[in-house]
């Protein structure tokens, strides 16, 4: 694995590989690491790039208020200076918001969109309210503890019962994010709108994956984005552009790693072969 950091976002290089590249979007409050396992299962000759997203793992904050729009538009210019004409942008939960929002700023990088785990819609009120007071217990405490008990619910219950090895490292992986860069993170996510309408406009391949027993952002979520993307994305990916994950939460990635990335490869796949 390799890293470099460019307009201030780190990147890490988990698979090598030629052509079009998928670009990995990390979930809050994680970094680059939980795609790790994922990459792992990817077709043979898939490049994969981590990002680590503003404030998270290796990457600094740099002064801009918080919004998905900047972290947007960083990773677009993180991937250009790398060199990177188009890609494949993958996003997990907030890295789906962002993924959403890159596709919007700049649509000629994004040769094809993955969003798992996540959803098009804006926060509810209480959603927002909520992200806005752990905001405000990270700055009063300095630390993450507002955050630590999070894994509980990005798992699901098959995790709950029969992975529990995946606790302490979730635990280890918060433990290591900086509480400015998630309280920052948190008021991002807080002011983002509604992007369905992104989603009814592109014209290209669109693949969405939740887990079965995701509660953050269910099915419905799911069914909704593929509503909006249309057309599905032809028989390379069978009858619609949507695949459930048995046995797994909103950690899909985390929790059935080899799942997420058939569907991923597939992705990639339909890209490549129209591009």
């Amino acid at each position: 694995m390799t890293s470099r950091a460019t307009r201030n976002l780190a990147t890490f290089t988990l698979r090598d590989g030629g052509g079009v590249p998928l670009v990995l979007l990390h979930g809050f409050p994680l970094d680059h690491r939980m795609w790790a396992a994922c990459a792992e299962h990817l077709p043979p000759g898939v490049r994969a790039i981590a990002v680590d997203l503003p404030g998270a793992g290796h990457s600094d904050l740099d002064g801009f208020p918080p919004s998905i729009e900047h972290i947007a538009d960083a990773v677009y210019l993180t991937m250009t200076d790398a060199g990177e004409g188009n890609a494949v942008v993958v996003g997990h939960s907030m890295g789906g918001y962002v993924a959403l929002a890159l596709a919007e700023r700049h649509p000629g990088f994004v040769a094809g969109l993955g969003l798992v785990n996540t959803k098009s819609t804006a926060d509810t009120e209480e959603a927002r309210a909520k992200r806005l007071r752990i905001a405000a217990a990270v700055d009063a405490t300095q630390t993450v503890d507002a955050v630590l008990g999070m894994p509980a619910n990005l798992v699901g219950a098959t995790s709950t019962e029969h992975r529990r090895n995946l606790f302490p490292v979730l635990d280890s992986w918060i433990r290591a994010q900086s509480p400015a860069g998630v309280a920052w993170s948190q008021r991002a996510m807080a002011s983002r709108p509604d992007r369905t309408y992104v989603l009814d406009r592109l014209d290209v391949p669109v693949a969405v994956v939740v887990g079965a027993e995701d509660s953050i952002t269910p099915l419905a979520e799911a069914e909704h984005m593929v509503r909006a993307a249309g057309s599905p994305l032809g028989p390379a990916m069978g009858d619609a552009a949507l695949t459930l994950v048995p046995g797994a939460g909103h950690l899909s990635v985390v929790e059935e790693p080899q799942a997420v990335a058939a569907a991923l490869g597939l992705l990639h796949t339909h890209v490549v072969a129209h591009h």
